[in-house]
């Protein structure tokens, strides 16, 4: 559909079947080419023709399907039938109810998993420093016998990696084991639930270290994401019961983890078991509250389980 110039519309006095060209060396306007109006302003249209509200220097022809209204060529958008204006279209977007996902995330179908990516390029960030700098993992590798001291490398722990070949693989594999779980988790639950399942994930892996190592082992180092990325299996497991999938490689691949945690060497079972667990039960409070409680009850709920962990570290520092 386009827009009509100025002259009289077919059926009118002087009208035809076909909109007629201006006058010789006339504008649609009714004014000469190039002939600008009071003040330098481009010249106002004959009046009772429809022009548009936005722009009333331009006439058109073509009306909003839904106000009536005239809308030029620059404020027209393409609807089902017709045309919309510019204003119909941004009142209709304030009013629509957004979709959300059945966690109270809003659903972004195009939305890049941004989180996901960052904690992924974060970690290979950190390997290819350490690589060149070995102090950064002495500054933040996370062992029970300094995190009484200096407790923040609980968390930063969570992003090195083992050294030399066998940190490649490390790496590697967590890497994909992230990017396989996270841009599912991130759209379900939203950005901002995904980073504090990822974070306090991580965090209840090292609290499980710290629970579960003994006294004597207490000066050995712990790194890696796999506590996190162990969370982010036991929250996809319970997303998935939640929403009602069936979908059996999952388990299976926690479950071909789970046993690699047990029976390779060097490997820490226990913040693999202490970040599924933390996972598991974060996910547990964001797939079964309320919907009325699903933005307050969440915050509450990992509050409550980050809390649970620290109080866990306090006691077991405090009977050493």
């Amino acid at each position: 559909m386009t827009s009509y110039p100025s002259a009289p519309p077919p059926g009118q006095p002087g009208g035809s079947d076909r909109p007629a060209g201006p006058p010789a060396g006339q504008g649609w306007a009714g004014q000469a080419w190039g002939t600008p109006g009071q003040g330098g302003q481009p010249p106002a249209p004959q009046q009772g023709v429809p022009v548009c509200p936005r722009h009333p220097d331009r006439v058109s022809y073509v009306s909003c399907q839904r106000c009536g209204r005239p809308a030029c060529p620059q404020c027209q958008r393409p609807a089902a039938v017709g045309v919309h204006c510019v204003d119909c279209v941004r009142d209709a977007t304030q009013g629509a109810r957004k979709r959300v996902t059945v966690f109270g995330a809003t659903v972004q179908p195009n939305a890049r998993p941004v989180v996901t990516i960052t904690m992924i390029a974060l970690c290979v960030a950190v390997f290819l420093i350490d690589m060149v700098s070995p102090t950064l993992r002495q500054a933040f590798t996370f062992s029970p016998a300094i995190g009484q001291i200096e407790p923040w490398r609980m968390l930063t722990t969570a992003f090195l990696h083992a050294p030399g070949s066998f940190g490649i693989v490390h790496l590697g594999f967590n890497m994909v084991a992230l990017w396989f779980t996270g841009p599912f988790l991130e759209q379900a639950l939203g950005r901002a639930r995904f980073i504090a399942l990822y974070l306090v994930s991580a965090l209840g892996g090292s609290v499980a270290v710290l629970l579960l190592t003994p006294l004597e082992m207490w000066n050995r180092g712990a790194v890696g994401a796999s506590g996190a990325v162990f969370g982010l299996f036991g929250a996809v497991a319970v997303v998935m019961l939640r929403m009602k999938i069936r979908n059996t490689s999952i388990f299976s691949v926690i479950g071909i983890n789970l046993v690699i945690t047990f029976v390779m060497p060097n490997i820490s079972w226990q913040a693999h078991l202490g970040g599924l667990v933390t996972g598991a039960a974060i996910a547990a409070v964001y797939a079964y509250l309320p919907k009325k409680l699903q933005k307050t009850g969440g915050i509450a709920g990992v509050t409550a389980i980050a809390a649970v962990l620290i109080a866990a570290t306090l006691i077991r520092y405090a009977l050493v």
